[in-house]
């Protein structure tokens, strides 16, 4: 028997296809991310005969967290993909709800990261976060905030003026993504960017803890505030995008998206900080 041929690079199987070979598909546990505060494990997904790298976090790995209900990361997790799918920007890895080795859980096509992110000047060329000596952010950069660098010496963290990460800023304040590290931003090969580790999202209350604070305040792209009023027609009563969400999180949840949208809307400028929360998330990276 051949072995499973390799999952073609994104651009070549529909996002369709990569759904259905992740929901489909047998999983084979071949490694742990220890790294992860939840149970994290590198899987190979099978299914007629195309293999894929995937992500499986079954919820009895999740540890339990004070401010969100116990067993529900793995559902956050697919409806930021859900809500990230319905923007038309693909931020989200595809992400699946279904059955693994250790029970239910999420399972998410698997992204190598180009090029790991540096910081101050050995920054990378096209790198996404950095570190840099003085109090401007310099051309092409945006300021977030001061950060210790040890030594009582501090150094101004900064990310890149990149419409792929002003993209993920606005997809954040609508899943109210409580923990935007810079880990979490993976810039593929062929140039997409992709965001990962979505728990801790679609709360209640004003959440937003980021490293892309870079627009706060500043008037939203006419691009974004298209998708947004698309997006509001999506999350209405009876519309598809508005069903399979309500199967995920609750239902004041979803009328808290729906009000962080029309907000969005009604401001037509990126978010700030609300000052109730600490707005960076720690570790940072």
């Amino acid at each position: 028997m051949p072995p499973p041929e390799r999952l073609p690079a994104p651009g070549v199987s529909t996002t369709g296809e990569r759904e259905e070979l992740l929901a489909r598909g047998e999983l084979t546990v071949v490694g742990q991310i220890r790294e992860a505060s939840n149970a994290v494990l590198l899987c190979t997904v099978t299914h007629a005969g195309v293999s894929a790298d995937c992500v499986y976090k079954p919820v009895k790995g999740e540890r339990p967290l004070w401010d969100f209900p116990d067993g529900n990361l793995a559902r956050r997790e697919v409806a930021a993909y859900l809500v990230s799918e319905a923007t038309g920007w693909g931020l989200v890895p595809e992400t699946v709800l279904r059955d693994g080795p250790y029970g239910e859980g999420m399972v998410q096509r698997w992204i190598e990261s180009a090029a790991p992110e540096g910081d101050g000047d050995d920054a990378p060329e096209g790198g996404l976060l950095a570190l840099v000596e003085g109090e401007e952010a310099g051309e092409g950069w945006k300021a977030v905030a001061l950060a210790e660098v040890g030594e009582g010496r501090t150094a101004l963290l900064v990310h890149a003026d990149d419409p792929r990460l002003r993209r993920m800023a606005v997809l954040d304040a609508v899943i109210n993504n409580g923990d935007r590290k810079g880990g979490h931003l993976l810039p593929a090969p062929d140039g997409r960017l992709y965001g990962i580790d979505h728990g801790v999202t679609f709360h209640t209350e004003d959440k937003l803890r980021t490293l892309l604070w870079g627009w706060a305040g500043e008037p939203l792209t006419d691009e974004a505030r298209e998708v947004l009023a698309s997006l509001a027609a999506g999350l209405a009563d009876g519309a598809p995008l508005a069903t399979r969400l309500a199967e995920l999180v609750t239902a004041v949840e979803l009328m808290a998206v729906r009000d962080r949208v029309a907000q969005l809307l009604r401001t037509g400028t990126h978010p700030e900080p609300s000052g109730q929360w600490p707005s960076i998330p720690w570790p940072p990276v």
